[in-house]
């Protein structure tokens, strides 16, 4: 890759580059002149396995590992909680409007809500932060926590957070949950008209149980993969909507990390989603299966 971060981080002092502290630099971020390129490829994954990603260039001289624990709880906290939520509230509005078509819930909450989808993050989040930051002085306006407390595990500054998650929480949940309320619908649309729906409906079972049972149960698979791929991509954090706010979350860093040719904490941070998207594709692949019978089907 083009840059050397050995050579970036000497760039930051003005004046003459001292070649034994270029080299000393070079042998922190892992760079070793007479190893060949094969040897230092495996001693990478060695160290990967390990949780060794060598040293931030962004936050020297903190390593790599260090940095994204510190910022993961953050974004697991803000963009994981409001995914989850954007992804119950759509498909229960979803679920019932197209069970109810042409009611109110039907008429009014999909056409609002996939207007909001349509507006891009930073947008909504400048007028968040103007209209109940600057204009009402409800909320803050940037940052996760008060730059006057200090991190720690007490009811005081867990409140200071949740108040600070409100603005971002409440811009991630208006732009994602238009998306699952529209194809929760058109998926139960067309379960409505499946055989075994209306022979659950002759049986005279219950319209709640049909709805549930029934209609939503199958309606909500082919959410579950774009639900997992959400999930999986949680560790990625907002990046648009954690600028916008200074958050202090993975997305935050990964543009740092990027702007500072951060090699070391972009390949961490990579690896991170990549696993994490697997691990959430797996597991909805393990929840269809639990719910849909068809797909144990050894036939």
């Amino acid at each position: 890759m083009p840059g050397n971060p050995a050579l970036a981080m000497m760039s930051r002092y003005r004046g003459h580059i001292n070649p034994q502290a270029l080299h000393a630099l070079e042998i922190a971020f892992g760079v070793k002149a007479h190893q060949s390129l094969v040897n230092e490829y495996f001693g990478y994954l060695g160290n990967v396995v390990r949780g060794r990603f060598g040293i931030s260039l962004t936050f020297f001289p903190d390593p790599v590992m260090h940095d994204v624990l510190q910022a993961l709880p953050w974004t697991l906290a803000l963009v994981g909680v409001t995914t989850v939520l954007a992804f119950v509230l759509g498909t229960l509005i979803g679920l019932v409007g197209a069970w109810r078509r042409g009611g109110m819930l039907d008429s009014v909450m999909p056409p609002i809500f996939v207007i909001t989808s349509a507006f891009p993050y930073f947008w909504i989040a400048g007028i968040a932060i103007w209209l109940f930051s600057l204009k009402l002085g409800w909320l803050p306006e940037s940052g996760g926590y008060d730059v006057v407390d200090t991190p720690a595990w007490s009811w005081h500054f867990a409140h200071d957070a949740l108040v600070h998650s409100i603005l971002p929480a409440m811009t991630i949940l208006l732009t994602a949950i238009g998306g699952w309320i529209l194809t929760m619908r058109n998926n139960t649309v067309s379960v409505l008209t499946e055989d075994y729906v209306r022979m659950a409906r002759a049986k005279g079972l219950s319209p709640w149980r049909v709805m549930w049972t029934y209609a939503g149960r199958n309606a909500i698979l082919p959410n579950l993969t774009g639900f997992a791929m959400s999930l999986g991509f949680v560790v990625a954090g907002a990046i648009l909507v954690e600028y916008v706010f200074n958050y202090p979350g993975v997305g935050w860093m990964f543009l740092q990390s990027v702007e500072n040719q951060d090699y070391a904490l972009m390949q961490a941070l990579f690896l991170l989603i990549t696993v994490a998207v697997l691990t959430a594709i797996l597991a909805a692949d393990v929840a269809t299966v639990i719910l849909d019978p068809r797909t144990r089907d050894e036939r």
